[in-house]
């Protein structure tokens, strides 16, 4: 086994689109549910973030794909029933660590009956046997159902609230079309980064964040926005909540998925920005304030009830007005608040980028300012990757190379953080 993890063609992908999860060892459990079609997606984007995925599939899995579309997936040999080798040991036993041992047990998906064994202690299959192993080793424990939603009835729900009360983590399911279907993959994977995350370095902390667009109304079906997602200012959220803050989201109409867990105040125009942050630092203390959301420097002077016709009117002139600066609000609110600004540009150099940049941070007496070009298609908006240059008073620059926002938001987050402890020092 130790010479194929090493060599396999297939793991050339691996931390093709990032390193938060290099060093990282993950057992991904198959058990007999159709959802099993997206587990070489799983287990390979999985890969691209660094990880090694080794599969252990149940017998009611392996009838439906096959474990050699998972052993072309990973690289790695699929391990479909207990040998002498005893790989439930290898793969989880309590012993220190070595080679293959898993940091992480994936189960996913997770049928009725794979989840009502776990949670009874019955361990008759390559998957039940390596989840318990794992329990008694202490290794975390992610559950993704997957089933007909009439399955999904009480005694299910009492078995996995029991999971949940011995600690083992259970993502899902959805309930829809008649299903109770498999969390989305990016849950999936956001869920096993949150967990593998070791350094609980903002607990106690509490974190104000800002996502998305805001939307000004020119009259009741009409407004003016921005392409903005509100991709990274949640992946700066998911980033602060899993590394222990008590994080608040608000976020404008984005076009990206907010997890359920995220404590989110929805809005909609600049005002609504405005008033929300005053309103929070007003009634409650936080420490960090983080600027992502894309607010509009402009707003209608006129807001036109029901809806501009164009039979009437052929030429239509909007007059604007500058909208309150949210940082300025924020720092008359909270002189100690530790305040990090955005300052997106496009198509201008790297040069232009950091002085405009440092220049607005100067202006807005933010304590770090995070810089982008959102002209380049490859890390703007919409993107999935960002590429930035973060920047402090003394003009400090930290270069964060192209790669996925969630690794992005790490590394904003370890700069705040040495940058916040230096201002409280």
């Amino acid at each position: 086994m130790v010479n194929e993890l090493m060599k396999h063609p297939s793991k050339d992908i691996i931390e093709s689109k990032g390193t938060i999860l290099r060093g990282k060892t993950i057992c991904m459990c198959l058990t007999g549910s159709v959802a099993c079609i997206n587990s070489p997606m799983i287990a390979r984007e999985l890969m691209r973030l660094g990880a090694e995925v080794i599969v252990t599939m149940s017998k009611a899995a392996t009838e439906l794909i096959n474990p050699s579309l998972m052993h072309w997936a990973t690289g790695n040999p699929v391990i479909t029933k207990l040998t002498g080798a005893v790989e439930h040991v290898f793969l989880a036993g309590d012993r220190p660590n070595h080679f293959g041992k898993a940091d992480i047990i994936l189960v996913s998906p997770a049928t009725a009956n794979t989840i009502s064994k776990i949670a009874n202690g019955i361990d008759d299959t390559p998957v039940t046997t390596v989840v318990s192993t794992a329990f008694g080793s202490s290794i975390p424990i992610v559950i993704v159902p997957a089933m007909h939603a009439s399955m999904f009835h009480p005694i299910i729900e009492r078995n996995i609230a029991r999971l949940k009360e011995c600690g083992i983590n259970v993502l899902g399911p959805r309930l829809s079309e008649g299903k109770a279907k498999i969390a989305k993959v990016d849950d999936i994977i956001d869920k096993v980064i949150d967990l593998l995350i070791t350094t609980r370095d903002l607990e106690g902390k509490k974190v104000l964040i800002t996502a998305g667009p805001s939307r000004e109304a020119i009259d009741s079906i009409r407004y003016l926005s921005n392409k903005s997602s509100g991709r990274m200012g949640i992946e700066l959220a998911k980033e602060a909540s899993a590394r222990g803050a008590d994080v608040l989201l608000v976020a404008g109409e984005c076009m990206v998925k907010i997890p359920d867990y995220i404590n989110t105040i929805h809005v909609e125009s600049a005002d609504d920005f405005t008033k929300t942050i005053k309103d929070e630092l007003s009634y409650s203390n936080y420490d960090i304030f983080i600027s992502a959301a894309a607010v509009s420097d402009y707003k209608p002077v006129d807001f036109i009830e029901g809806k501009i016709s164009s039979d009437s009117v052929e030429k239509l002139n909007v007059t604007m007005h500058l909208t309150p600066k949210i940082l300025k609000v924020a720092r008359r609110k909270d002189y100690k608040l530790f305040v990090i600004a955005f300052k997106a540009e496009m198509n201008v150099s790297r040069t232009e980028l950091i002085d405009r940049a440092y220049n607005r941070l100067l202006k807005s007496e933010a304590d770090l300012i995070v810089a982008n070009d959102v002209g380049r298609e490859d890390i703007g908006f919409n993107s999935k990757d960002n590429e930035v240059y973060i920047i402090n008073k003394e003009k400090h620059i930290t270069h964060i190379e192209k790669h996925t926002k969630r690794y992005v938001a790490s590394k904003i987050i370890d700069v705040a953080l040495d940058n916040y402890q230096s201002k409280e020092n």
